[in-house]
């Protein structure tokens, strides 16, 4: 038997089927969770922005539109959240000092490990907008049309953001960690 498609799960969720939902938070948990993570370098502020999102998700199910895939609305509504506790909190420029993600391990994976930090200290650099942009395309693999959608901005923005983005990201990298 096939594993249904998110649609399925919505419809079934509007109909009362629990199991639809819990279906739909297994499979987007982990993805809106790192979204939330890149956006905000805390994973309990993460973990905090992924309940609201899937609770504002469930809520707000009736809104979405089958024509467009449940990943992108579910990633809007999670960069959304990011971006409003990011300007609840004033924490825009606030890092955490916990590495990324990961163990340690032999000397390659702590490499890695750092290069992953390094990455994150300079992400959150940016400002949230670029910061997105940037997470979608990069880290999330969306496409131009997705990144679009999920931002409610048009294709030629998510390019000139994502072009700046990167200008930035890499401004960031060179700049080192305590400039």
């Amino acid at each position: 038997m096939s594993k249904p498609d998110d649609t399925d799960l919505v419809t079934r969720t509007l109909e009362g089927d629990r199991r639809a939902f819990e279906a739909l938070i297994g499979r987007y948990d982990r993805p809106v969770y790192n979204a939330a993570f890149r956006m905000l370098n805390d994973s309990d502020d993460a973990r905090d922005v992924a309940q609201t999102v899937f609770l504002k998700a469930y809520e707000k199910l009736g809104d979405f539109n089958p024509e467009f895939r449940f990943f992108s609305w579910i990633y809007r509504i999670a960069l959304n959240e990011s971006v409003n506790h990011l300007n609840r909190r004033g924490r825009t420029e606030e890092l955490a000092e916990e590495p990324a993600a990961g163990e340690a391990g032999p000397d390659d994976e702590v490499d890695r490990e750092m290069q992953r930090r390094r990455l994150q200290v300079a992400l959150m650099r940016i400002k949230p907008d670029y910061r997105a942009v940037i997470v979608l395309k990069h880290f999330l693999d969306c496409n131009y049309a997705e990144i679009s959608r999920i931002l409610d901005i048009p294709e030629g923005k998510v390019k000139s953001r994502l072009y700046s983005g990167r200008q930035l990201l890499k401004d960031a990298l060179a700049s080192g960690p305590d400039s």
